[in-house]
């Protein structure tokens, strides 16, 4: 049986522990989620973090937490625990900090670890090319530039339409940033991927400048 590396299992028993807490005790999930009103009136800027630790259900926490196993464990067995744990938290803070920049003014709240989770599963994709991603409910593997590229156009207009109980400006930034710190870590990366780098920050690039134009962004969301 192949062992979980020791920071990815870490991770996902403190944050399978915290969710269950947040499940029984819906004081313990109020004091830990992303709630933007909560930020601004007392600063209570650990939100930006802490959110990541609870989920909304069993459901949220076992896809985002089979996802970290999935690709974080790859990432640590490969390239060490720092770099793993660097990549999943500046996600984290990433994709939040782009919800608390466009969800500033408004009531909003939101908890889950996505914005981690797709930090981690784009630097899988870069700093292994030519690999493929299975997600669920999906029978055959996508090859992961199609991911790559899918996936943000998709959080995009997620966002921008607001398509379901997303979170999908913490999966936009979390990819990003995550793609960001990994390109600093391991900047080989750039010329391994010569097509798909810059075609997935220029597009980037493009969906945070459109981003920032005049929207109306109302509705929490899980992650």
């Amino acid at each position: 049986m192949e062992t979980i590396p020791p920071f990815n299992l870490a991770v996902i028993i403190a944050t399978a522990v915290c969710s269950y807490l947040g499940f029984t005790q819906p004081g313990f999930a109020e004091r830990w989620l992303f709630d933007v009103q909560e930020m601004r009136r007392y600063k209570q800027y650990y939100r930006i973090v802490s959110s990541a630790f609870i989920h909304g259900n069993w459901m949220h926490l076992l896809f985002n937490m089979y996802a970290l196993y999935s690709f974080g464990g790859a990432v640590e067995q490969y390239f060490g625990p720092a770099d793993f744990l660097l990549i999943y938290f500046c996600g984290i803070i990433g994709g939040n900090l782009l919800s608390l920049a466009l969800h500033f003014k408004q009531e909003y709240r939101a908890l889950g670890a996505s914005g981690g989770v797709c930090g981690i599963i784009y630097a899988c994709i870069f700093l292994m090319p030519g690999s493929s991603v299975y997600i669920f409910f999906v029978p055959v593997p996508i090859p992961a530039y199609i991911f790559a590229i899918a996936f943000i156009a998709y959080s995009y207009f997620g966002l921008r339409r607001q398509i379901g109980n997303i979170g999908h400006d913490a999966h936009l930034g979390g990819a990003i940033i995550g793609l960001i710190v990994t390109t600093i870590l391991h900047p080989a990366i750039v010329p391994q991927n010569p097509i798909l780098y810059p075609a997935v920050m220029g597009l980037s690039a493009i969906m945070f400048l459109l981003l920032f134009l005049p929207t109306a962004f109302k509705y929490g969301n899980r992650r």
